[in-house]
């Protein structure tokens, strides 16, 4: 059975009055919401720590024990990330020894609720193969640190109704502490559940237990009616509870160790008497009432001293020695606790009195006390400068170093985009060689140097089209030599003809070409050269020669790459080409043969 946390209760941790708590919302609402996630933090770690002595069945439901849900995953998470025990998201992960993962409070609660713990993903697998590394225990598992690295950078969203908040699985508990749609429960132990961003108005306006009881008059209020409340209109009723001390009481405290005085402001009206601890605390809650009274007596002595003759000057001088008695008496009175409390009722009730020379006194002693502390705020806040200021020039330093370093890192980088560069032009450079290389390679591989040329043609069908539309009229066979040092010649084909045989024949030319060592040979060109289709089932070839036309400029030395061609405009009807009675095309491909006469 699961345990029940119950809420703490307003007395179980220490809670700001509801002054500060109003006072902090006025002028630091920020500071007021990090109040509150204090004091919640507080309240869940005391709450935890009454409870954990407790024995459960299974882990706290106030924690996330079970690892995080899944579904606040933005994708579906891979089955590696999930716990084999609850089958959430892991928290935590531990490897055991078998190979399977669990959350690190899972892998606890299984271990000590189980005398002899057993992997319950090997069993599910087969049970049959259970093995020692199958038990499972807390020191035999070791924390996967990669798994926890993959699961901390899963994206996830916050479920809570009204919240917006994505993020990464990282800052998903940060998240759920400071989101302001939780619903959270009122720590003054009223009962209710409110939204974390609604506490502060649910603790002024709605909370029953929020109440504040007046210093003063002693009256029970709450949040608004305290910030309106005002005891200036009480003060007589609070000189009368202080004089209203019973005979009971006073018999009571008689009856105790503790020596009895009466308050210093008794000469002039109050009759307050207790011991030393009740007489400072009255001495502070009583600061406005003796100051009437003082008032009071001092307006007595100065009526009374403008009816008195000149001649009393004994009783006069008497009279001054009081006044000045009443004055010690205020500066005495006046800390810098009460000066805050009630600065404000002293200056008011100072300014109400006609004797300009005791008014300016006790406007003096409240000055000079104002500026004390004014001058020892100002001089925290001046060491808290100075503080900040060696902070902001040690960030600068070390912004100025980051720049530094920042800048010989940039020309780094740049040296060696420099070099890269340099590095891919020679590479590119090498690359064009070795092209070209290859190519000499293929075509001394493929050249002929004996005058016999055998060309082999592929794709005749997709050629033959092609020279249809126009899109590729004609081709040009590879170079080869009459001898090795002899005429460069090539063959130049129109598959759908060309002149007299366009559109019925196969063209088929012979082309002299510009060779390295045309200054050696004799011109122009005169060797006989004879064409040949070859029937790839060597039935009947086809074979057309031709002598050349010495007066032709086609068998002239080259002045250009190639001659103008010269040979067959009609080698082969194209119905014979592609007749099913010869093999000239098989598997869409055909041979041409050419050879070169040398005598």
């Amino acid at each position: 059975m699961s345990k029940i946390l119950k809420i703490p209760v307003f007395s179980l941790i220490e809670i700001p009055s509801i002054q500060a708590f109003q006072y902090v919302e006025r002028r630091q609402p920020w500071l007021m919401r990090f109040s509150i996630l204090v004091l919640s933090l507080q309240m869940a770690e005391k709450a935890s720590r009454g409870t954990q002595d407790i024995p459960s069945s299974s882990p706290d439901e106030n924690e996330f024990p079970f690892g995080y849900p899944t579904s606040i995953c933005e994708d579906v998470p891979e089955q590696k990330y999930l716990c084999s025990n609850c089958n959430n998201v892991l928290k935590k992960a531990l490897q055991t020894l078998c190979g399977h993962r669990y959350c690190s409070a899972c892998l606890s609660w299984i271990v000590r609720n189980n005398k002899n713990p057993v992997c319950q993903k090997c069993k599910e697998e087969d049970p049959s193969t259970l093995s020692e590394g199958s038990l499972l225990a807390e020191e035999r598992a070791f924390g996967d640190a990669a798994i926890n690295k993959e699961i901390s950078e899963l994206r996830v969203h916050c479920v809570t109704l009204g919240c917006s908040w994505c993020g990464t699985m990282k800052n998903f508990e940060e998240h759920q502490i400071l989101c302001e749609y939780a619903l959270i429960p009122c720590h003054t132990g009223c009962g209710h559940v409110v939204m974390r961003k609604k506490l502060a108005d649910h603790l002024e306006n709605g909370c029953v237990n929020n109440v504040t009881v007046c210093h003063k008059c002693k009256q029970s209020l709450s949040s608004s009616e305290y910030q309106e409340h005002s005891c200036e209109d009480n003060l007589y009723r609070e000189q009368k509870h202080v004089q209203a001390e019973t005979p009971s009481d006073e018999k009571n405290h008689s009856g105790l160790s503790v020596s009895m005085d009466g308050c210093r402001f008794s000469e002039v009206g109050c009759s307050f008497g207790g011991s030393k601890e009740k007489i400072k605390e009255h001495e502070k809650a009583a600061v406005g009432t003796h100051m009437l009274l003082l008032l009071q007596y001092i307006k007595q002595l100065k009526a009374n001293l403008c009816t008195v003759s000149k001649a009393a000057n004994g009783f006069i001088s008497q009279t001054e020695l009081n006044v000045n008695g009443a004055e010690k008496s205020i500066s005495e009175l006046c800390i810098p606790g009460s000066l805050q409390v009630n600065g404000d009722l002293e200056v008011d009730c100072l300014t109400r009195t006609s004797v300009p020379r005791d008014e300016s006194t006790v406007q003096q002693l409240v000055r000079e006390k104002v500026i004390s502390e004014l001058e020892n705020k100002l001089h925290v806040f001046e060491n808290i400068v100075a503080v900040l200021n060696k902070e902001v020039e040690t960030s600068n330093l070390e912004i100025t170093a980051f720049r530094r370093q920042s800048e010989l890192d940039q020309n780094v980088i740049r040296g060696l985009e420099l070099k890269i560069a340099e590095l891919h032009h020679c590479l590119t450079q090498k690359d064009a060689g070795l092209s070209r290389l290859h190519k000499s390679l293929v075509f001394s591989e493929q050249t002929s140097y004996d005058g016999v040329f055998l060309w082999k043609i592929t794709d005749v069908n997709q050629k033959l089209q092609d020279s249809v539309t126009g899109r590729v009229v004609s081709l040009y066979s590879p170079a080869f030599y009459t001898a090795k040092y002899g005429y460069k010649v090539c063959l130049r084909i129109y598959l759908n003809g060309d002149g007299m045989g366009k559109g019925t024949h196969v063209s088929l030319f012979f082309v002299v070409m510009k060779g390295d060592y045309d200054a050696l040979l004799p011109w122009p060109f005169r060797h006989k050269v004879t064409f040949m289709l070859l029937d790839q089932n060597n039935r009947e070839h086809i074979i057309d020669a031709f002598r050349p036309d010495l007066a032709s400029a086609s068998f002239q030395r080259p002045v250009n790459d190639m001659n103008v061609a010269s040979g067959c405009p009609t080698f082969l009807p194209l119905t014979k080409l592609q007749s099913p009675k010869h093999a000239y095309v098989k598997e869409d491909t055909l041979f041409l043969k050419c050879i070169i006469d040398a005598n």
